[in-house]
C-alpha cells in the first residue's frame, strides 16, 4: 500500500523541477527504480530524483540523507548518491524530495559478484572508510544496531514463518547461528557511522565487482557488526576471510559473531520479500530470494568459525 496519494509521473516531476529547480527542468527523465521507500528517476546523465512513495517514514529518511551524505561522501572510495538539491513539500506534491547524483551500475541481486577477491577487498575498503566515530548528533538506528538479543522476537517470528513456507532447509542450524551471535559480548567501542541496510539490492556492480552503494535511508551510528554482516550477505562463498583480513581495524571474534546474527536477520527478511515476489504479493521482489538462501547456507556452515 502506497503512502503517497499523488501518482508519481514524469509530468509531476517536471512540474516540481520547474517550480523549485527550474535550471534542471529540461533534462531527460526516465524511471530508474521503485524502491521500498522511494521512486528513483534518472535526470539527465548524472543526476537522479528521489521521491517518497511507499512509506510514511521516507520523508525523514530523505532529509537525513540530505543532511549527512554530503559530509560523508568525500572520504568514501565507492560512488554513493550525493544529495544536490532538496525539494520541499508543496501543493503539487506534499512531501520532500531530493535531487542526487546518479550512481551507475547494476544491483547485486540482479548482477551478482563474480570476482570474489576483488569484491571482498573493495567492500572492506568501503566499510573501513565509512566506519568512523560519529558525532553526538548522528541518528540512531530504527530497529538495528542495538543489542542483538533485543531482536529475539523478530528472529523467532521470521524463522517460524520462513520454515512454515518451506524456505528454510535446516531451521535448527539457523537458530544456532543467531543464538551464538546473541550470546556474544556487546559492542563497547564508540558509535560508528553505518550504512545500516546493506543487502544485495543496495549495492551496485560492474564487471563482476562492486562499484557503488545506494539507499542510505537507514544511515545511523552504532555497532559495526550490523554492516559487517555484509561479509555473508553480499560476498560469494569463501570471500569472508579475505574481507575480515582487509577491513580495519580487524574485527574481533565477538564482533564477527554478532555480524553473523545480523546477517541471519537480514537474510530472513530478504527471504520473505523474495518469496512474496515469486508469488506476486505486494512488496515482493523475486530477485531477493536466491542471495538470501545463499547467505543462510554460508552462515550455517560458519557458526563455529
Amino acid at each position: 500500500m502506497t503512502a503517497t496519494e499523488t501518482d508519481i509521473t514524469e509530468d509531476l516531476i517536471r512540474d516540481l523541477l520547474c517550480e523549485q529547480h527550474p535550471d534542471l527542468a529540461d533534462r531527460p527523465l526516465k524511471l530508474g527504480a521503485c524502491g521500498w521507500d522511494n521512486q528513483v528517476w534518472r535526470l539527465g546523465d548524472d543526476l537522479a530524483v528521489r521521491l517518497p512513495w511507499a512509506t510514511q517514514s521516507a520523508d525523514a529518511l530523505l532529509r537525513k540523507e540530505h543532511a549527512w551524505l554530503p559530509i560523508l561522501a568525500p572520504r568514501l572510495p565507492l560512488q554513493i548518491p550525493v544529495p544536490q538539491r532538496l525539494g520541499e513539500p508543496s501543493e503539487r506534491f506534499p512531501r520532500p524530495w531530493l535531487v542526487t547524483t546518479w550512481v551507475p551500475g547494476d544491483p547485486a541481486d540482479r548482477a551478482p559478484v563474480t570476482r570474489a577477491a576483488e569484491a571482498a577487498v573493495t567492500l572492506a575498503g568501503f566499510l573501513t572508510a565509512l566506519h568512523r566515530p560519529a558525532p553526538d548528533g548522528a541518528p540512531a538506528g530504527r530497529d538495528r544496531g542495538g543489542p542483538l538479543a533485543d531482536t529475539a522476537e523478530n528472529f523467532a517470528q521470521g524463522l517460524a514463518s520462513a520454515t512454515e513456507l518451506g524456505l528454510i532447509r535446516d531451521p535448527d542450524a539457523v537458530r544456532a547461528v543467531w543464538e551464538d551471535a546473541a550470546a556474544a559480548p556487546e559492542w563497547a567501542g564508540p558509535r560508528l557511522w553505518l550504512h545500516g541496510d546493506l543487502h544485495p539490492a543496495n549495492i551496485l556492480t560492474t564487471n563482476g565487482t562492486f562499484c557503488g552503494v545506494i539507499d542510505f535511508g537507514d544511515l545511523f551510528a552504532g555497532d559495526p557488526a550490523c554492516d559487517l554482516a555484509a561479509a555473508w550477505t553480499l560476498l560469494p562463498d569463501g570471500a569472508a576471510d579475505l574481507f575480515h583480513e582487509t577491513y580495519r581495524p580487524s574485527p574481533d571474534a565477538a564482533t564477527r559473531r554478532r555480524a553473523r546474527g545480523w546477517a541471519v536477520l537480514r537474510a530472513l527478511a530478504c527471504l520473505h520479500i523474495g518469496d512474496a515476489g515469486v508469488h506476486g504479493r505486494p512488496g515482493g521482489k523475486p530477485t531477493w530470494g536466491p542471495p538470501a538462501q545463499a547467505a543462510l547456507q554460508r552462515l550455517t556452515a560458519s557458526v563455529h568459525q
